[in-house]
Order: structure tokens, then sequence, then C-alpha cells
């Protein structure tokens, strides 16, 4: 059976066909259609949105123990989170094979930074395996659990955004049950000091293992084509030099990437008069093709950051581009990322950007767009989580300062609280801080495409569970000033925030209000019934055209140059109504359900 699968729903089927009983992951683009694709095969496998990564790898690893072949997917951040547990489950070894999914992001199209996560696997002392695209995808999944188990290891599958989210045909099969393995209680699996140095030695002895292996399997092999010059590439780059170099060079197709085939290298070098390694990001082979004598033409021929697309490659190679339509790039309106018509963050913006004195501590999410134009309310972001602790450093050091009246808001997202914002916040009242810490919470994972979450009441296979309340859980944490609010209320945002600025000490302000493309829950419907209706609309005659709407930013509002005049697409109003409470004249009404 064929079927036409992204690289992301490849791998959920090779998991499938592999015998998988178990699966974690957080969301995180570009992983997060594996696990979703994986939840489908719930006769099968339990997949679970775990709080965090390092949540995740270590439920799976409790599942290999138990016994069960399982995984993890996470996207390349998310491997900093996990590291911990992933390095001394390299030491202890597995039971049912475990596999670590790593999708990396070349070019940063959705990430802070652009981390190149094959390091990873070398530092952590596994193997890991590259595909090149779905089918490949699919079929190294599948090899990953042999491997995991016939070498007692973890393995990563390190995958980038275009073998996740491009799509080719794939022949699917069926199912292997492999059923679970008994457990049998090894204290030598146990990492304690008087135990580690005998893991380690297991470790190196497994790497010795292993680097037979890559140099004997098909994972690794070596296209020649009566061509003194050839490519070394692994992962979707190969593919990118077929399509440029075609026939023309020899290649080193590596599938199977840690520990890399001496061997096989050092026979491809050393018949080619010039070699091009074709990575992207860092220069992972490249090194190891230097270390071992060669010349080659990497990272210091082609570009060491983004994607190293066909494109890229034909430009560096050749000095030329493929022919394009020949366009006025001036008339070109530039389209930054902006909230959604309606999104419940944006009456909240409007508030905290009028206040003087604050420093704003960001977070990963949606609402990370409030740095930019109109809002600018955002200082700094590095990572999940890191908000509240963030915040609590600097307002520390700023009330060093004598005389000095900053105050430091931090904000996140519900999603990012659960993932690790809620130790941020253990620090906030251990420490006795006095900044002001802001949960937005949009009902949903909102930014990675509207994942299930501890405070939504349902797994990802559509399970009913403990909706886990967040201002419960805020007190539980030792915070005694909470609010809870609708944040499209102007009036209510402007008095929390007048209350939490007046106090000198920490205060939380829960906005609740779900995300405007989510598909309300049962739960939701009851909670919020005024949501969504009944659009707004702009009565001409009245409009002064001051523009103060338009500084919301909202999509469905634009001005007419000409007539001086604001107005409101029906067709993006949700009705939220911050624009109506903005409008200095009552201009804008409330249309009818």
């Amino acid at each position: 059976m064929k079927k036409l699968l992204t690289g992301n729903e490849a791998i959920a089927r090779g998991a499938w066909e592999a015998g998988v009983k178990f699966a974690a992951a957080y969301p995180g683009t570009p992983s997060t259609e594996i696990l979703e694709n994986t939840a489908t095969y719930k006769e099968d496998i339990l997949a679970e949105w775990a709080p965090n990564e390092k949540v995740a790898i270590e439920s799976v690893i409790g599942a290999s123990f138990a016994g069960a072949r399982s995984f993890v997917a996470m996207k390349h951040v998310g491997v900093n989170v996990a590291a911990d547990p992933l390095f001394t489950v390299s030491y202890t070894g597995v039971n049912g094979g475990m596999v670590i999914i790593s999708a990396d992001e070349p070019g940063y199209h959705s990430s802070q930074n652009e981390q190149d996560n094959r390091n990873y696997a070398k530092f952590a002392k596994i193997p890991m395996l590259e595909p090149s695209d779905s089918q490949e995808s699919k079929d190294m999944m599948k090899l990953a659990f042999k491997i995991s188990e016939d070498y007692n290891t973890p393995v990563m599958l390190r995958v980038t955004t275009r073998t996740c989210h491009s799509k080719s045909i794939v022949e699917c099969g069926n199912r292997e049950e492999v059923g679970i393995k008994e457990y049998i209680k090894d204290l030598d699996r146990y990492p304690v000091p008087s135990k580690v140095g005998a893991m380690r030695v297991r470790v190196e002895e497994r790497l010795d293992k292993l680097r037979d292996f890559s140099n004997n399997t098909e994972l690794n092999f070596i296209e020649w084509n009566n061509s003194k010059v050839g490519v070394i590439s692994s992962g979707i780059c190969y593919r990118y030099a077929k399509e440029v170099f075609g026939e023309n060079v020899s290649y080193l197709k590596l599938g199977f990437t840690n520990p890399l085939p001496i061997g096989k290298v050092t026979d491809f070098c050393s018949k080619l008069e010039k070699i091009y390694v074709i990575e992207e990001n860092d220069s992972y082979i490249e090194d190891q093709v230097r270390l071992l004598g060669f010349d080659c033409l990497g990272n210091n021929f082609f570009p060491y950051t983004g994607e190293m697309t066909p494109d890229i490659i034909r430009k560096t190679v050749y000095g030329k581009e493929n022919d394009v339509i020949d366009y006025d790039d001036s008339k070109v309106v530039p389209r930054p990322p902006t909230l959604c018509a309606g999104c419940p963050h944006r009456g909240f913006f409007v508030e905290l950007k009028k206040r003087k004195n604050i420093v704003v501590s960001g977070d990963i999410g949606c609402y990370g767009l409030a740095h930019a134009e109109p809002y600018n309310v955002g200082d700094w972001c590095i990572c999940m989580g890191a908000s509240f602790s963030m915040g609590h450093g600097a307002q520390q050091v700023f009330n060093m300062k004598k005389d000095s009246k900053t105050r430091v808001v931090s904000m996140l997202g519900d999603s990012t609280f659960f993932h690790t914002g809620i130790n941020s916040l253990l620090d906030v009242v251990y420490n006795g801080s006095n900044t002001v810490n802001i949960i937005l919470d949009n009902r949903i994972t909102g930014m990675t495409g509207h994942q299930q979450n501890p405070g939504t009441g349902y797994t990802i296979q559509g399970k009913k569970t403990k909706d886990v309340e967040i201002e419960s859980l805020v007190r539980a944490c030792g915070i005694t000033n909470v609010v809870t609010i609708n944040p499209n209320d102007l009036k209510a945002v402007k008095n929390a925030l007048d209350w939490a600025l007046s106090l000198d000490e920490s205060s939380v302000i829960i906005t609740r209000w779900p995300c405007v493309l989510k598909v309300l829950s049962k739960e939701d419907k009851e909670e919020f019934k005024d949501v969504f209706n009944n659009s707004c609309n702009v009565e001409l005659e009245e409009c002064i055209g001051c523009k103060a709407c338009i500084r919301t930013g909202c999509p469905a509002l634009s001005f007419d140059n000409e007539i001086k005049k604001a107005s409101i697409s029906s067709d993006s109003c949700v009705g939220c109504e911050v624009c109506l409470q903005l409008c200095p004249v009552k201009a804008i009404k409330k249309g009818e359900a």
C-alpha cells in the first residue's frame, strides 16, 4: 500500500509498524504532527502530551525500562530541556527499544535559535539516523528500534523542517507486534557513582560496535558516477544536492551519522579531486573529513546559516539562480506576523503599553508578538518558562538602585506556565520578589496549532481528564495576590494592572479567554457564553478618523486615507469589543447576531 505522506506522518507510521506501545511529546514546530499522527493509532499506541520535553522523555524512559517500544518527539530546543535524562539513559541503556526524535529547524522559521542537534548525539554517545525523505523517515524509524534493542541504547532520529513537512510516496507495511519485554531488576543500571565507571566503559564498548555497524550498514552508501567530484551529505541535503548536481558528481549518502562511517568516508574521499560537504548549520561531517586529512568545501564555502536549499547550493557553486518572474518588489506590502482578529491577548497589551517605568519580561508563544508594533511591550525573550525567573532577577537588580521606580511585568501563556513556568514562579515566591506576573490563559496551546495541555481537560486522544485550575495552582505555589480577568474588558485589565503595580510584593494576573481559533469544548461553551458573536461595525458619519482603533493592531480594522475613516471587516471581526471600548466618540457599534 502506497501513501503520500509528510515526513512527520511517515515517522508516526513507522512507529506503528514497529510495534510501538507508548509515545510522548511536547508540541513544537517542526515536530508537532509526529505525535498528533501517532495519536490516531489509538487502538495500538498510547500517545500523551507531556507538560514539557524533560517529562516526556522521562515517561518514555520509564516505558522502555518496563519493556515497551516507545519514543519521544520534540523540536531542537526541546532537547535542551530533555538533556538531563537523555545523557544518563545513554549510560543505563534500555529494555524496550527507545527513540528520541529531534526535529531541527535550519532557517529558524519559528524558533529562537538555530542549533544543530547532531552534536547532541555525539555528546550523549548515542547512535543517530538522518532520513532524507518520507520513505526513509518511516523505514529508519522502524530500524531505530531494532538498533536500540540490539545495542542496548537510546537512538536519535534527527530530522529537519523540510523532511518533516515535505510529502513523498511511502510504501506502507503492516504492524509488527513485538509485545512487551519482561522487566528484570538490574541494579547495575542504577547510575550511582560506584556504578557509573562501569557504565561509561560499556558506553565506549557500544560505540566501538556501532562504528563497525556504521561502516557496514546500507544506510550509508556510495553512488559512483564516473566523476572526480564528490558530495558528502545527509538528510534532506542529499536530496537538495541531487537536484542541483544530478549524475554529474558522485555521492556519499549518510543515513547513519553517529558514529560516522570513517572507513567509507576515507574510501570515498581518497578517490576524488574535489569534495563538497553539504550540510545545514554546523560543520559536523566536514570536521571529520578534515580530521581524516582531506580538504573539502564545506562551511568555508557554503553559508553556515539557514537552509541549504537547491537555490543556495546552485548560487554558491555555479554563481547563478533559477530564473524567476521579474516583478517590482517595491510594491510588495510587508506583512509581519500579527495577532489574529479577536485574539484575547490584544486587550491586555493595549492597556499594558500605556504604563510607564515598566520592563516587560517575555516568553515563547503567540504573545511574543507583543514586542513589536503597535504594542512595543516586550523587552526580552529567551526560552520557555523563563519570563518569571528572568523578570525576578531583573527586578532584584532594579531594586538595588536608589529611588528606582522600575517595575518588571513578566508574562507567559498557559501551556508555557505548565511547561516550566511553575518552577519560575516558585523562585519568585521563595525569594520574595515584587514582580507582576501575567499568565495569558487562552485555554489551549495556541502557537503550535491547538494541542491540549494540563489546563484544557482533554488528552491528545480525546479522553476527558482532570483540568488543572491555574489560579488554584498559583495560590498553592504561595502567591496570595491573584486575580483572574477577562482580557477583552479593558477596564478590568486597567484595574488589575493598577492593583498589581501598587503592591510591593509578588502578584499574578490571569487573563482567561479562549483563543479565537479554538474549537470550543462543551465546557468552553458553558463558561464563555458570549464569546465570539456579533461583529462590530463603524458608523462612518460618527468616525472622526483619530485611528485609536487602528492602533490596536487588529487585522479586521483598516483605514481609508481618502475619506479619513476607519472600517471593520465583518468577515474577520468576532466582536471582542476592544476597539469599541477605545473609540473616543463611540462610533463603533456592536452589530446584530
